[in-house]
C-alpha cells in the first residue's frame, strides 16, 4: 500500500476529522497499528494510533518511520517494545533487500527507545540527542515498568538500551539520493527533540517538535515559551514541503503550525488574562480551549496542560 503526500496533504482535514480513540486497530496479526506507507518515494512510515498507549495498541502510538535510500535503510524511532521493532523490521524486509545500517531516537520517551534493544542486538548503530540519552539512563527503569503494565505478553523481550552515539547539534549521514540531518533545534516538547531534515526532499520527520491530529501534552519540563522560540527561530524557518509529525498522518508545515505553535500561543494568552484578572490555579485549568476540543487526547489533556502553563507563566 503506498500513499503519497501530494494525496495525503489534499485530504489532511479529513483525517483530522476521522481520527479517534476509539478507532479499532488498523493491521490485526501485527503489533503495529497500521501498515507502514509510502509518504515520498521512498520515506514510509507507520501511523501510530492518536491516542494514549494500550494494550490493543501495542503502545504503537507514534509514528514509526524509514528510509530507503538505496545504500541502506535508515529508522527513525526504535519503537515502544522489542516486538514492535521486530514488526516494524519484518515489514522493512517485505519492501527491500537493504540492510537496516541506523537506527536515530526522536526523544528520550519510551516509544522512541524501548525498542532498541531490538535494533541493537542487529547491531545496528543507534543515534540520539544527549539529552535524551540522559532522559532515558534517568527514568529508563520507570519507562520500561510503564509499559509492562499495559503491553503485559507483548513486552516481552524488552529491555533497556540506551543510544549507542549521541550528539548535540547536528548528526548527518549520506546515503544514495539522501542527506540525512538529525538535528536538535532549540528547547520543545521533552529533553532531546529532534528532528530529521531531508533537505533535498524538502521533508522533515518532526518528531514531537510537531503536533496536529492529537493534542500535544506539556510535561512538567516542557517550556512552552522557549518551544515557541524553537519554533520561531529554528522549525519554521527550514520551510518544509512535507511534515511527517511525531503523531498522526503526514500534512504540511500551515497544519502543524495551526496545532502547535498556534495552539501554544493561545493558551499562553488563556492562562495570561487569567493571571492578570488575579485568578488562581484552581480555576486556570478550566481557561477556554474550546477551539481544540475536536483533537484526540483533548479530554487526557487539556486541564492538565492550562495547570502546567500557569504554574509556568506565574514566575516568568
Amino acid at each position: 500500500m503506498r500513499i503519497f503526500l501530494g494525496a495525503c496533504a489534499l485530504a489532511v482535514a479529513g483525517f483530522a476529522a476521522q481520527a479517534s480513540e476509539d478507532i479499532a486497530d488498523q493491521y490485526p496479526g501485527s503489533m503495529l497499528y497500521q501498515k507502514p506507507v509510502e509518504v515520498i518515494p521512498h520515506v514510509f512510515s507507520a501511523i501510530g494510533a492518536t491516542a494514549p498507549p494500550t494494550y490493543e495498541n501495542s503502545g504503537h502510538n507514534n509514528n514509526l518511520s524509514f528510509i530507503v535510500t538505496g545504500e541502506g535503510v535508515v529508522v527513525i524511532n526504535g519503537g515502544a517494545a522489542y516486538g514492535l521493532a521486530r514488526a516494524l523490521h519484518d515489514e522493512i524486509k517485505g519492501i527491500t533487500d537493504e540492510p537496516v545500517v541506523l537506527v536515530i531516537n526522536e526523544n528520550g520517551q519510551g516509544h522512541a527507545m524501548l525498542g532498541n534493544n531490538y535494533w541493537a542486538e542487529q547491531g545496528v548503530p543507534i543515534v540520539a540527542h544527549v539529552d535524551a540519552a540522559a532522559e532515558f539512563a534517568a527514568y529508563g527503569p520507570q519507562i520500561l515498568e510503564n509499559m509492562k503494565r499495559y503491553n503485559r505478553d507483548k513486552s516481552e523481550g524488552t529491555e533497556l538500551q540506551g543510544p549507542t552515539e549521541t550528539f548535540e547539534d547536528v548528526y548527518t549521514v549520506e546515503l544514495g539520493a539522501f542527506l540525512i540531518e538529525a538535528r536538535y533545534l532549540g528547547p520543545a516538547h521533552s529533553p532531546g527533540d529532534i528532528v530529521v531534515w531531508l533537505p533535498r526532499q524538502s521533508m522533515v520527520i518532526s518528531g514531537d517538535v510537531a503536533f496536529h491530529e492529537r493534542m500535544l501534552p506539556i510535561f512538567e519540563h516542557t517550556y512552552t515559551a522557549e518551544w515557541i522560540e524553537t519554533w520561531d527561530t529554528a522549525f519554521e524557518p527550514l520551510g518544509a514541503t512535507y511534515v511527517i509529525p511525531g503523531h498522526g498522518h503526514p500534512t504540511n508545515m500551515d497544519q502543524v503550525r495551526r496545532y502547535t505553535k498556534d495552539y501554544l500561543v493561545y493558551l499562553r494568552e488563556q492562562v495570561g488574562a487569567h493571571l492578570e484578572a488575579g485568578g488562581g490555579l484552581e480555576d486556570a485549568y478550566y481557561v477556554d480551549q474550546t477551539p481544540y476540543t475536536h483533537l484526540d487526547t483533548f479530554e487526557e489533556l487539556a486541564t492538565k496542560n492550562a495547570g502546567r502553563v500557569f504554574e509556568q507563566m506565574e514566575f516568568e
